[in-house]
């Protein structure tokens, strides 16, 4: 009776801890590439997300760096011109090839422990094919197993059925990541515990009710795809794995789609219509990476990210802008009076810029609410954001940019063309006169500004007096940096519905490059009107990408978004096992009097400080801190290369003491942004020789 008690107890410990354990999965590995803008880059982040934490399927998912390690390839994809597709084709066409080259049995085979492990089944090769393959790989047999490949994104969403012409298996729109689990297992599903397993790794590998009626198909699928677009998806409630978590910058999706139609544009085609998330969530997770993660810039991302507008119930609540909503008017009030009340709560940049989507306007939070309740997070936290779209820059936002000295003075201001004609014909809803309206009101409220833009070279119809158009609009701002591309007729637009690309291939590349020309000799006479000598807060990065042993250099970006290069001078320090080494340099408290007698002293009408030589005492002897990526220091520009900057690194600071020291009103070449910078120099050359 003891024995069988003892055993009793025993058996009942054993069910007690298998219902504490976390049944054990499958292990498939993926490896994921990404091709294309910010968003995308932001999508990957959150693909990432989605197959690291699923669970569902009897599958876990697991990331690799190295290709061929991989059971599932993903390339997240961009649509936006005809080059960049070409990219995908040539990539599928390698995979392939690789794919045969190194067999995917003999990958399982290597890896395997045991006879009775389980693995990534992998897809069934269907025919047999004795001839090698055009690459030169393994020739492919009946039942060779190979890896699945698969195109997410927007040439998925464009192309849809067709991707898989060019040998994906998987398709997947920018809207159904959700569903990636899903898909990938219906084409290469779990196989069930061998029959010679115990019962313990049966009850351990079993899979619950829904995933053993998923996995029940007599066979896998060939091919597998959702290109669903949808009118609600945000992936608001999913927190992005960052590729590198390290980086001192972030994204932060708000918006999702684009409803502007400009005749040019496929992405309202890939990316669907307008919808905005919910402003806590996002102020929710700018909070955690700044405070959880270590992150000091936060970048707004959106195809139309300043025509952000929150219409959730909550905000519709707190921020109600109307008093009578549309639903709620008189079909018999007049149409003028309807529109002026549906646009209550929504500003144009200026009168000269027209809607192509009517139906803006109403209750709730917009971009500049967005804007100001990320920036109130903390003084220390930069905010961009990036795309947006000209209309959009109301008062209120330019306003508000000018007064907050964490939201970067870098405006990217997409013109597309200088010629009213043409904007007319791409649907852009403005003419040139009104874009260099918004221009000069951008630069008087926020005289420090950088603005960048992209530019078309060759849409349908284009003259050479509208390119010539163009040209001179570029030499009238001065852009700080500029995207430039020769016309490609995307599928799907109104230019390739109703318009003719006329424009011949050689003219194109002709005027691009006279575009491109233009931009580099505007952006190099500009950097030295503005930037020379300039004191500027960088947004430290780490170790530059030509940093050597030999002459070693740290970089940044400046609130303007331009890459600011400076050596690192004094003291390097190597931090634990000697893998990790971080320049020094001043404090803020060290160089805090200094600027504060220099000021004094020109307030009085005075040159350099007569006591200069107790100041450079000060210098020798200040305290030293460490300079670490996420740190803001200041850096004087003394050179500059198109939108490049090189500089000095004069002491580590903050945003709010570069601001309150008046920093950052000091002109280019001004003595007292000079002064600092003499005795600073003189500081390192002493140190040097010591």
């Amino acid at each position: 009776q003891e024995a069988l008690l003892r055993q009793q107890q025993q058996q009942q410990q054993q069910q007690q801890s298998y219902s504490y354990k976390i049944i054990p999965k499958i292990i498939y590995k993926f490896h994921l590439k990404t091709y294309g803008c910010q968003m995308n880059v932001n999508d990957s982040d959150i693909i990432r997300s989605i197959l690291l934490k699923s669970q569902d399927f009897g599958i876990l998912f697991e990331e690799t760096q190295v290709e061929m390690d991989a059971h599932v390839l993903l390339t997240n994809t961009c649509a936006i011109r005809e080059n960049a597709e070409n990219k995908v084709w040539q990539r599928l066409q390698d995979l392939r090839a690789n794919d045969a080259k190194h067999p995917l049995d003999k990958m399982i085979k290597a890896n395997s422990t045991n006879s009775d492990s389980l693995s990534f089944p992998g897809l069934q090769n269907q025919t047999n094919n004795p001839k090698k393959t055009k690459k030169g790989g393994r020739a492919r047999r009946k039942g060779d197993r190979r890896r699945i490949i698969g195109v997410l994104g927007c040439t998925a969403e464009r192309l849809k059925e067709s991707v898989f012409q060019h040998g994906a298996d998987l398709v997947v729109g920018p809207d159904a990541y959700r569903d990636l689990p899903r898909l990938v297992s219906a084409l290469a599903p779990p196989p069930l515990p061998p029959p010679s397993s115990s019962a313990s790794q049966r009850q351990q590998l079993d899979q619950d009710e829904d995933d053993r009626e998923f996995n029940s198909m007599t066979s896998p699928l060939e091919r597998a795809l959702n290109v669903q677009l949808s009118l609600e998806e945000t992936y608001a409630d999913i927190k992005p794995v960052r590729s590198n978590p390290n980086d001192v910058s972030a994204f932060v999706s708000v918006m999702r789609g684009c409803n502007n139609m400009c005749s040019y544009c496929v992405v309202p085609f890939t990316r669907g219509r307008e919808r905005s998330r919910e402003l806590e969530s996002i102020v929710q997770e700018s909070t955690r990476l700044y405070e959880m993660e270590g992150v000091k810039e936060i970048v707004l991302l959106g195809q139309n990210v300043n025509s952000y507008h929150d219409k959730t119930e909550a905000a519709m609540f707190n921020n109600p802008n109307l008093t009578t909503t549309p639903m709620e008017m008189s079909k018999q009030a007049p149409k003028s009076q309807k529109e002026l009340q549906y646009k209550a709560g929504y500003r144009t940049s200026n009168n000269g810029f027209q809607n192509m989507y009517r139906l803006r306007g109403g209750a709730g939070y917009y971009f500049v609410d967005l804007v100001e309740a990320v920036s109130n997070i903390s003084p220390e936290l930069r905010v961009r954001f990036t795309s947006p779209h000209p209309k959009d820059y109301p008062p209120e936002l330019l306003t508000l940019m000018a007064e907050k000295s964490n939201v970067c003075n870098h405006l990217h201001m997409p013109a597309q063309s200088g010629s009213t004609a043409v904007l007319e014909r791409m649907r852009r809803g403005y003419s040139r006169e009104a874009y260099m309206e918004l221009i000069d009101t951008v630069r008087d409220i926020i005289p420090d500004v950088a603005l960048t833009s992209d530019f078309i070279a060759g849409f349908c119809g284009e003259t050479q007096e509208e390119h010539e158009d163009t040209i001179s609009l570029m030499e009238y701002v001065k852009y700080d940096q500029a995207f430039m591309f020769a016309y490609s007729m995307r599928g799907k637009t109104h230019a390739h519905r109703s318009m003719e690309d006329d424009v011949l291939e050689n003219i194109k590349l002709k005027r691009l490059q006279e575009i491109i020309a233009t931009f580099r000799e505007g952006v190099q006479k500009r950097n030295e009107e503005v930037e020379m000598g300039r004191l500027r807060l960088v947004l430290v990065e780490g170790e530059s990408k030509k940093s050597n042993a030999n002459r070693r250099s740290w970089s940044g970006r400046t609130d303007q978004n331009k890459r600011l290069v400076f050596p690192t001078p004094g003291e390097m320090i190597t931090l634990g096992d000697g893998e990790t080494i971080v320049p020094s340099c001043l404090s803020q408290e060290a160089i805090r009097p200094i600027i504060s007698s220099l000021q004094e002293n020109f307030a009085r009408g005075g040159s350099m400080t007569p006591n200069a030589n107790v100041l450079m005492s000060e210098l020798v002897n200040g305290p030293k801190v460490l300079l670490q990526a996420g740190d803001y220091a200041v850096a004087q520009v003394t050179e500059v290369r198109g939108h490049s900057l090189k500089g000095t690194l004069l002491w580590r600071s903050t945003i709010e003491d570069f601001h309150e020291m008046g920093l950052d009103k000091i002109v280019a070449k001004d003595a007292i942004g000079e002064s600092p910078s003499m005795m600073l120099q003189q500081h390192h050359q002493s140190m040097a020789m010591l």
